[in-house]
């Protein structure tokens, strides 16, 4: 029988629990109806006073229906008011209590309860305009009584002049460049809040009543996913995006697989490469240093995993990239896609969160979308979702450690990289365990299989929930 007893929220040490609980404006506050009204009036406003004839407006109407609505979103995020249904009062502390801005021309713009926009922080914290007066997480825990979350021009810009062009090439060359430049810049600098698995994926907490470290995380992670993909000896395995290949190494060690792994980073392929001596299963697990589309697709293999690379693809490329990993996959073999995604139901911190992602951490991974969409993607392509479980909450609690590693490890990537790279990945780490355990961004674990008649699904049935267990009847 269900128990009695309610756990208190966030009482879990593995998560790192909020001081402050908001709501932020967004999708609830947005009138659809008052943008598609917009989008025809203006265009009929300029008909009226230039003359312009019945098929003129019709094209000004396609024409403008970008724009208008683009700047009606803006507006809306600058104008846009508190939802109303907040757990919690804000504390109303001045700015200074939180930050100290040492930019005389900023300080005069931002002083008491005045609050600065959230990219307005962001950037000039990471020029050295701004200091914080504790601790990142603990002041971004508050950060709705200090900051706000508009479409800056900034943010606007970097959208329409970079986000948007990037989203439509996705050239081998420009996933090759930002790729390098951002897994290359030294393994010491990924070690530093990744600790030794060098895993840069979200873990899954095992026992939420104590504080797993990062390692069990990793490790129940790296279990999780060969066990889902029902991992036997022999099986031809491929790794997508294998990072610096931990999982490659640890499901032939532990599984007796034949995996391979795939990266476009080479201090990444030598580092897996090394580690798979070090455990001795070089003969079975190797790393490729190519691009995802260059992998060899003959022989076919029987298991095929992607973890949170898949983002990278981008959207343009998205059905592509799954008709090529069902063209690999053995007609009785098994996809483990990991991926992070963004919610539906969005509002205006997640905007912000998600274009600063772009510009300084993932540029390119403009997959990042909504369950709904990767589900859609994979069922036209021909493959059908056995199970789907989002985990974005167990995201929270590994960023939570990788936060943890990165501050302990300050001054030696202070001395090597610098102040501006500590701090960037000071705030993507605090923000982010925050925005993970809301639910601003997830992450979703999806297996996949083709969807052909001969398929044996009974090989995948698991217990229902409960089985075994001492229950009423549903008899009269």
């Amino acid at each position: 029988m269900p128990s009695d007893s309610k756990r208190a929220p966030f009482s879990s040490p593995s998560f790192a629990a909020p001081t402050l609980l908001r709501e932020c404006g967004g999708a609830r506050e947005f009138s659809s109806y008052a943008l598609y009204a917009l989008v025809l009036v203006v265009p009929f406003a300029l008909k009226h006073v230039f003359g312009f004839s019945a098929l003129t407006y019709v094209i000004l109407t396609a024409l403008l229906a970008l724009p208008v609505g683009a700047l009606c979103l803006v507006a809306h995020s600058w104008i846009v008011r508190t939802p109303t249904d907040q757990i919690g009062a804000l504390p109303n502390q001045p700015i200074e209590s939180y930050m100290t801005i040492l930019d005389k021309e900023l300080k005069a713009m931002y002083h008491g309860c005045t609050k600065m926009p959230m990219e307005m922080f962001y950037e000039r914290y990471f020029d050295g305009d701004i200091d914080l007066t504790g601790d990142a997480l603990e002041i971004f825990e508050k950060r709705y009584d200090w900051a706000f979350f508009p479409i800056t021009y900034n943010v606007a810009k970097f959208f329409v002049c970079q986000w948007i062009p990037e989203l439509l090439v996705h050239s081998k060359k420009q996933d090759e460049t930002q790729v390098r430049d951002h897994y290359d810049r030294g393994d010491d600098f990924y070690a530093a809040f990744l600790g030794d698995r060098m895993v840069y994926t979200s873990g899954l907490v095992g026992d939420s009543s104590r504080r797993e470290t990062l390692e069990e995380l990793q490790d129940n992670k790296l279990r999780d996913v060969c066990e889902r993909v029902q991992m036997r000896k022999g099986d031809r395995h491929l790794d997508l995006g294998c990072g610096w290949g931990t999982l490659v190494s640890y499901a032939a060690k532990n599984y007796g697989s034949q995996s391979v792994g795939v990266t476009l980073g080479r201090n990444q392929t030598a580092f897996g490469n090394d580690r798979a001596k070090a455990w001795g299963v070089q003969d079975s697990a190797q790393l490729l240093c190519m691009d995802y589309r260059d992998t060899p697709r003959r022989p076919l293999y029987n298991r095929i995993t992607c973890l949170e690379m898949a983002e990278h693809v981008g959207v343009r490329k998205f059905q592509e990239f799954l008709l090529q990993v069902r063209d690999m996959l053995e007609d009785d073999g098994l996809f483990y896609l990991q991926i992070a995604g963004l919610r539906g139901a969005w509002q205006y911190e997640d905007f912000s969160w998600g274009l600063f992602m772009a510009k300084y951490v993932f540029p390119g991974a403009d997959a990042s979308c909504p369950l709904n969409w990767v589900i859609a993607q994979l069922e036209a392509t021909g493959f059908e979702v056995r199970s789907s479980e989002t985990i974005g909450v167990h995201y929270s609690a590994t960023l939570d450690r990788w936060y943890e590693n990165w501050l302990q490890n300050k001054d030696s990537i202070v001395k090597k990289y610098g102040k501006r790279w500590f701090r960037v990945w000071e705030i993507f780490l605090a923000w982010s365990i925050i925005v993970a355990r809301q639910g601003s961004s997830t992450c979703y674990q999806i297996l996949a299989h083709k969807n052909r008649n001969a398929f044996d699904r009974s090989a995948l049935i698991s217990k229902p929930l409960g089985f075994g267990m001492p229950s009423g009847s549903v008899q009269a």
